[in-house]
């Protein structure tokens, strides 16, 4: 399974609602050119796309192919994308995380209390808003003042 081509085919609105269609029934190109009020050729296309990246197969039924869904495929992408929401973020220290020099210094701070500058560098502009906002931002050595 090639995650890029995937994600890269259903990134496409009309390829998705064709995804959508063809998840609840098996479809020709002509049937999903009415649905969709699309050229066939343009469905074609899409259909392509969807095929090279192993969502669809295809059944030929008298003259017409009649496409399916891989689910396969659609599980082994949610799995990945299980895997990917499980990552546990590490603290970054200046070693670890290839910081130039000036990063060292505005960043992987040694005091307890970010200043301003530092922590709207290092976290965003709308870090310190609210009373936990401060504690998400593991990755960096300050600490939220009490």
């Amino acid at each position: 399974m090639n995650r890029m081509l995937i994600l890269k085919a259903i990134a496409d609105e009309t390829r998705m609602k064709i995804l959508m269609l063809l998840l609840r029934h098996n479809y020709c190109v002509r049937a999903l050119a009415r649905k969709l009020q699309l050229s066939e050729g343009a469905v074609s296309q899409h259909l392509k796309v969807l095929r090279d990246a192993g969502l669809l197969r295809g059944k030929k039924k008298g003259y017409f192919m009649h496409y399916d869904v891989n689910r396969d495929a659609l599980h082994e992408l949610a799995a990945d994308i299980e895997a990917l929401s499980c990552i546990e973020r590490e603290i970054c220290t200046p070693e670890t995380g290839g910081c130039s020099y000036t990063e060292q210094e505005r960043c992987h701070v040694k005091n307890q209390n970010c200043s301003d500058e530092v922590r709207e560098y290092c976290h965003g502009k709308d870090s310190g808003k609210g009373e936990n906002s401060h504690e998400q931002y593991r990755h960096c050595n300050c600490q939220k003042s009490k």
